[in-house]
């Protein structure tokens, strides 16, 4: 295998070339003038060398320019191909940034959606933990109340007892209390238990107006004493305090 040829650069190799034809152009023109030759034949032989010597060098000037053309359309393309090569690497890596940032947008949008979602079950529970120790709380004071009221009735929830109206009120109401509410009494309905006001529809012992206002306390509210003195008995102690704070409105007002 032959070693490769070392080239000489291309300005280099033109110079060297029209070098040469011209030392060979010049040897030829003398050794022509030195020979012993007829003079028209010398004349002749110049001429001939001036032409050979020019058209090499056209030759070598148009292979020149023809290697300088190819190298020159080699480097566009070169270049060209490098520049759609970076435009493409460019392209991508811009689609890979607006990929990497949309998703990054669409995950914090999602992290942020949860967030507020958890936020809001959160709020909605507490607030419903809320509502419900407050409904708690309510019920609890209900029933204490219920059952303090209970309490303060549970001396209206003995047997009942037996006897006429009074005999029965005696057996019921205070004994500082009773000639008070007897005075009611006595005044509103004169101990008939089924006593009626025409004009009003007032009606039994208390004229509970209406009389079916009893019925919280029995459900023989129309012809029970007992029931009757019972709800008389809870209503003055509810409005007014006592049965003589009942009767103090009376006397002022001829009602109560």
């Amino acid at each position: 295998m032959q070693p490769p040829k070392h080239r000489l650069p291309r300005n280099r190799r033109t110079a060297l070339i029209t070098g040469v034809a011209t030392l060979a152009v010049a040897g030829s023109a003398t050794l022509a003038l030195a020979l012993p030759q007829d003079g028209k034949v010398a004349e002749a032989a110049a001429p001939q060398a001036v032409a050979a010597q020019s058209a090499q060098q056209l030759t070598d000037q148009a292979a020149a320019e023809a290697a300088k053309a190819q190298a020159d359309l080699q480097a566009k393309a070169d270049a060209d191909a490098k520049a759609a090569a970076d435009a493409a690497a460019a392209q991508a890596q811009a689609d890979a940034d607006a990929k990497a940032k949309a998703d990054a947008d669409a995950k914090a949008a999602a992290e942020a959606k949860a967030a507020a979602d958890a936020k809001a079950k959160a709020d909605a529970e507490a607030r419903a933990k809320a509502a419900a120790k407050a409904k708690a709380d309510a019920d609890a004071r209900a029933k204490a109340e219920a059952a303090s009221r209970s309490q303060a009735r549970s001396p209206l929830a003995a047997p009942v007892p037996t006897g006429s109206p009074k005999e029965i009120a005696a057996q019921l109401v205070p004994a500082s209390q009773l000639q008070c509410f007897n005075n009611i009494v006595e005044r509103e309905s004169g101990w008939n238990v089924t006593a009626t006001n025409p004009s009003s529809g007032a009606y039994g012992l208390m004229q509970a107006l209406p009389g079916s206002k009893m019925a919280s306390v029995g459900a023989d509210w129309k012809t029970n004493p007992a029931t009757q003195i019972k709800w008389g008995l809870q209503y003055m102690n509810e409005t007014y305090g006592s049965p003589c704070a009942a009767w103090a409105f009376w006397q002022a007002h001829n009602w109560y």
